[in-house]
């Protein structure tokens, strides 16, 4: 499918109250907003605060990239009566068929089961046939270790990554799924 001069390069994926589906030049306004948000930003290992100009448009130009490593989706609730980005979700290849997820929810919808239903839908769809999914989440972030759990992922123990908004090591919990 084609859209706004780029070709959606993942599957659009049905998510109950919205669909998942390849971000596009025209999300990249909403998506400065969102990652921008020092609450979003120092939740993620990656996002940087404040964010840079031109953050959003690399990020899409690399999420359409052909030779990506990483499948990125816009949680798009437009159809719905919801905004047209809620967030982000992405899954990142690694060998022997396993990925790790990520995602990010925009402040005025967290606590609504948007990341729960982003998670379940991609896990479910399973795009790029993993037989094993992992995650990581800062463990003060018991929200999003929650969304997990309740997708059925398993605690496989505790590590520590870097943040680049906080600029330090920040404990996270690690998860796995295993599919099929």
């Amino acid at each position: 499918m084609k859209m706004d001069n780029v070709i959606d390069t993942v599957p659009q994926i049905a998510a109950g109250r919205f669909v998942l589906r390849g971000l596009r030049p025209s999300d990249a306004g909403l998506l400065a907003l969102h990652a921008g948000d020092r609450r979003v930003a120092t939740m993620t290992s990656s996002i940087p605060h404040p964010l840079p100009p031109g953050t959003a448009e690399a990020y899409i130009a690399r999420a359409t990239a052909p030779d990506r490593s990483e499948d990125i989706w816009a949680m798009d609730g437009a159809d719905h009566g919801l905004a047209e980005l809620l967030g982000v979700i992405s899954l990142k290849r690694m060998d022997r068929a396993q990925s790790e997820i990520g995602y990010w929810v925009a402040p005025a919808f967290w606590n609504t089961g948007i990341a729960s239903e982003a998670v379940r839908a991609l896990v479910e769809a399973n795009p790029q046939n993993n037989r094993t999914i992992f995650a990581a989440v800062f463990q003060d972030n018991p929200g999003s270790a929650r969304v997990l759990t309740n997708a059925g992922f398993e605690y496989l123990g505790d590590a520590e990554t870097f943040c680049v908004s906080r600029h330090a090591r920040v404990p996270t919990w690690t998860y796995l799924k295993k599919l099929g």
